[in-house]
Formats: structure tokens, sequence, C-alpha cells
């Protein structure tokens, strides 16, 4: 068969285009893996896991949630960050990592901008002071009384260095006036059993990871440290109204794909996870954890990530807390 002037042109066109214009694969065409950076029962978890089911019906793929803890969330954040730009691999990043690792280690090895792209918001939630049942406060002025006659001596706990309740504790500590010391572990869920047995005497957490203790009495909730109460925890006072005015600690959880994902890949997931922020089921599952959710564009999104990582670094950098 002999072949027109036209076809071979066509043809040796075809095989001179890039890659990525002659071969684009449906997305998604496999499992969708999210990927946690911390062990199960904190919040960044259970924001993964409270859009699970509607993400994979909005993508008509399995999700499968994986937490792969470590390092103060660069395990997985790294892994991510490298992983295949295809949108098939996705992080329920924290803004504690986000904003606070690059402001705590010099020898990251990934960057929040250039390397990882937010396609979606997750939960937005605030902090709430939550203590030990053998501290003896039943309010946030008891215990800072209680903390001013003992520097030094009180505990309190996060979910790793330079997390958000490292950086919380720190500021905390300098509003009341107490020293207290610092007990890292990894990830909500271990620290909430030490302050639940009484070995620590003070965790500031987001409430979705605290919430069923609160509950069951096995640890006190003093202070919601934001503008608003929480949901889950409405006879929780606010820290202004319970005589700590200023003292505000929110924390966000929102998916985050390698940035070089191609930018259909990167709208197809905003719109998946932004109708799932909408959904009834989720909105009011986020609230009874004490949580928000928000629908936001990936230029909003974008705006947020940037303002996070200036704005948070700045209060680590203050405060010398380094992760070497």
């Amino acid at each position: 068969m002999r072949l027109s002037r036209r076809t071979l042109f066509a043809a040796s066109t075809l095989l001179a285009a890039p890659a990525s214009l002659r071969a684009q694969p449906a997305f998604p065409n496999r499992p969708i893996t999210v990927v946690v950076p911390n062990p199960p029962g904190g919040g960044t978890d259970f924001a993964a896991r409270l859009f699970q089911e509607a993400m994979s019906q909005g993508l008509g793929q399995p999700v499968v949630v994986e937490n792969r803890p470590g390092a103060n969330g660069n395990l997985a954040i790294n892994a991510v960050a490298r992983s295949a730009p295809d949108g098939h691999t996705i992080l329920l990043q924290y803004n504690g990592y986000h904003a606070g690792n690059p402001a705590m280690m010099k020898n990251l090895t990934w960057d929040p901008i250039k390397d990882l792209s937010l396609v979606g918001m997750a939960t937005m939630a605030p902090h709430a002071i939550i203590v030990a049942p053998t501290v003896p406060a039943n309010t946030l002025q008891e215990f800072i009384a209680y903390a001013r006659a003992n520097p030094g001596k009180l505990n309190y706990a996060s979910s790793g260095n330079g997390s958000i309740q490292h950086v919380g504790g720190v500021l905390f500590s300098r509003a009341i006036g107490a020293e207290m010391v610092h007990v890292p572990y990894r990830g909500a869920a271990p620290a909430l059993q030490d302050v639940a047995g009484g070995r620590v005497e003070l965790f500031i957490t987001t409430p979705s990871s605290a919430i069923a203790l609160v509950q069951g009495g096995r640890v006190k909730a003093l202070a919601i440290a934001s503008a608003q109460r929480a949901a889950g925890l409405p006879d929780v006072p606010t820290t202004a109204e319970a005589g700590l005015p200023g003292f505000t600690l929110d924390a966000w959880f929102g998916f985050a794909v390698p940035a070089a994902t191609p930018r259909p890949i990167q709208e197809r997931l905003n719109a998946v996870i932004n109708a799932a922020a909408e959904q009834a089921s989720v909105r009011e599952r986020a609230q009874a954890g004490g949580a928000t959710t928000k629908a936001m564009t990936l230029a909003e999104l974008d705006a947020l990530a940037r303002r996070e990582v200036e704005e948070l670094g700045a209060v680590i950098r203050s405060a010398g807390i380094t992760l070497e």
C-alpha cells in the first residue's frame, strides 16, 4: 500500500510531538492513594478519612488512605513531592508541616511552594486547650494560676517538634508567663493517651482528635483557642471568654499533589474535593469532630499556602524553634 504525502506528514508530526501530547491517559485510571503524614487517630487522619468515600465516588476510583508517620511529617511529604505527578498520589498536608518545617529545618528536601500544590481544603479547625484529669484545674484561669505556681514543673505535649501544637505550647507559655517543658510525640493520638493517663499535663490540639476523650471524661477541655466556639464542644468557652483574649491558634488540613501535576488534573481534583466539602454528610461529620469544611479555588489555596509559610514561619523563627 502506498501512503500519500499528507498521511506521511501527519504521522511524522505525531511522532515528533512531545510525549505529553501524544499520550494523555484518562484521569484517574487506577486507585488513588492519600498519604497521611501521621498515625491513625489524629486530626490529619480524621480529615483524610472524612473525604475518602466522597472522593472515591467523585473520581470513580477507590481512594486508599495510607498512614506514613515519621520525621515530623517529612517522610510522607517528601515521598509525595517526589512521586509521579499524575494525580494518583495525594498528600493530606497539615499547615504545621507545610509552613512550619521550612522555618525549622535548614536541609529540608522539599519546598512548600516549588514542590507541592494544594488542590483542595479538607478541614479547618481551631485548637482546644486540653489538660489531664489529674490537673487540679477546671477552668482556664485555674490552670494559669496552677502553672504560674509551678514554673518549669508542668509538661505540655505536641504531635512532634515544630508542630503547631509545639508552637502553640510556646506561645501559650509566653502568654500566661509560666515556663513549661515540651514533650514531643509521633502524632496526636499517642500524646492524648499520655494526657489521659496523667503523664503529661497539657495538650493544645484540634478538637477532632480529642472530642471522644473529652466527652468520656478522660481529659478536660478548658478553652477553644479561636474566635468561635467549636461545634463539637459547644459548652467549652473560647480563650477570650475564659479570660485569655488574643490567644488563638487555628489549623488546616489540605490535599496536595506534586507541583508538576498537569493543571487539568489539579482542576479535576479541586472540583471533586470542593463538591465533597459541600456534601451535608461531610459537613456534619466535620462539625461533630470540631472542624469545618470550606470549598476553595486553586488560586485561594495558593494564596493561603504562601501567607502561612510567611506568617507561621516568622513566629517559629522568633521563638527559636529548630529541628536539626
